[in-house]
């Protein structure tokens, strides 16, 4: 079972940003449940095979403000793949990564310098944040970079983040990553 972690404040931000992730995990056969990140419990950490921080719109950064409510993620050993608001999660759960504001929307062209779920080379990706992180290079690797990094790789633990949003063009990470 995926479990999908929703970290929008208001409740039809889901339908743009969690609705999608479900639909691709519908449209697959592969079990989910939806859980909003205030009233996760350690039984859904627990049941779940891999997590999926789904992102949120491009004004609700209220998730920052309860970073609390995501100590559990750097005692997980599961599979997690942070989306947008979900990777920022990821990079602030450790130490010296810092968070910085830049705006981005639409499409852009992103270079992965390794292959990351599928994707490497020059890819086209819908991005849609006003932050993003600068993760500690000793924590984490980077495998892509447009103005700031937009995907990363926990080092040692199975943990990945994208800034840009795969569940609009570039649904291969989302399906590769279920098959971990």
């Amino acid at each position: 079972m995926i479990l999908l972690v929703n970290i929008c404040k208001e409740i039809f931000h889901e339908l743009e940003f969690v609705r999608p992730i479900k639909d691709i995990l519908m449209s697959r056969g592969i079990k989910f449940k939806i859980v909003h990140y205030k009233e996760l419990k350690k039984i859904d950490i627990d049941n779940a095979k891999r997590i999926i921080i789904c992102g949120t719109s491009i004004k609700d950064n209220n998730f920052l403000k309860n970073m609390k409510s995501f100590s559990w993620i750097t005692g997980c050993n599961k599979p997690i793949l942070g989306i947008c608001g979900g990777m920022q999660i990821i990079g602030m759960s450790f130490r010296n990564t810092h968070l910085e504001k830049k705006k981005q929307i639409g499409m852009y062209g992103v270079d992965f310098e390794k292959e990351f779920f599928g994707l490497q080379g020059r890819v086209e990706v819908y991005e849609l944040h006003s932050r993003y992180i600068i993760p500690n290079l000793k924590d984490f690797e980077i495998f892509a970079v447009k103005q700031c990094p937009q995907a990363i790789k926990h080092k040692t633990m199975p943990y990945y983040g994208v800034l840009f949003h795969p569940e609009v063009r570039n649904k291969t990470i989302i399906e590769e990553f279920c098959r971990l």
